[in-house]
């Protein structure tokens, strides 16, 4: 099966370094092309097996599994692109949220799903959110699924739910890494710790921390819980934290439902609009 990546930005680029690194393909399986076709070079350069074509239309014309890793409202233009190209025995895959697969089989007849990948896949960990069209084949939908399951947990979503988690799984790391920093910048203004250890501790802290979750020693209120004894140091911390967060991250997801909202009002405009 030959995997095409349409788009080698940063999430395209995790998606085909993260397959190769789990061994779910091989460099001789991907051809990819980018619209700044040293980008693709580039990747090339590394992994020496991969093809690179000059263009979607070639990707889709050689692939059996075309990944469309472009901006939302890019994705209408590259869909009439490679249509010509696709047939029934093929699937097309999209990363990006406001595009749903209703979309996707409204311009293609083919197998059409959606794969939203997190930042955290490149470490062969997190999530990564699914989604396939109702005339997505069973077979295609195993493979994806697989392909997923390689470099993650694959969890398969409604369309109703695709902002929630997409903030969750693809948004989130960039949330928590902020709020790690400013739990340093707090540390190394109010005490004596330089910036180097506090990152260090800190970055190892959130590793650890993750190692115990991952191997189930402790949920999240039960880590809690063991941390935080009653009338100590800990738990004279959570009182600020509970004090100060307030509904900020109520606030979060409003404000992200709220950019999403228009972006789909913008990629509905588009398809409904003839090209």
């Amino acid at each position: 099966m030959k995997i095409g990546v349409i788009g080698t930005g940063n999430m395209g680029t995790v998606l085909l370094e993260s397959w190769l690194e789990a061994k779910a393909i091989t460099e001789v399986d991907l051809i990819i092309t980018n619209r700044t076709l040293t980008k693709a070079l580039a990747i090339q350069y590394h992994y020496k097996g991969v093809t690179v074509v000059n263009t979607a239309a070639d990707v889709a014309r050689n692939a059996d599994a075309i990944f469309v890793c472009v901006k939302p409202l890019e994705v209408l233009r590259v869909l009439q692109t490679i249509k010509p190209y696709i047939n029934e025995d093929k699937c097309v895959i999209s990363i990006t949220s406001p595009i749903s697969v209703d979309q996707l089989e409204s311009q293609l007849d083919c197998s059409c799903a959606r794969f939203i990948p997190s930042i955290t896949n490149r470490a062969l960990s997190g999530v990564s959110l699914l989604s396939f069209g109702s005339q997505c084949q069973s077979v295609w939908k195993e493979t994806i699924t697989a392909l997923a399951n390689s470099m993650s947990e694959a969890v398969i979503i409604e369309n109703e739910i695709t902002r929630a988690a997409s903030d969750i799984v693809s948004c989130g790391p960039a949330f928590f890494t902020y709020l790690a920093r400013k739990f340093i910048d707090g540390a190394v203004q109010t005490t004596k710790i330089d910036e180097k250890t506090a990152s260090v501790l800190t970055e190892n802290m959130l590793i650890g921390l993750g190692d115990l979750l991952r191997k189930g020693i402790y949920t999240l209120p039960t880590l809690q819980d063991k941390v935080c004894v009653k009338g100590g140091i800990t738990g004279e911390g959570i009182k600020i934290l509970e004090a100060e967060t307030g509904e900020m991250f109520e606030q979060l997801f409003k404000a992200t439902n709220e950019k999403f909202t228009e972006d789909i009002e913008e990629v509905e405009k588009q398809f409904r609009t003839p090209y």
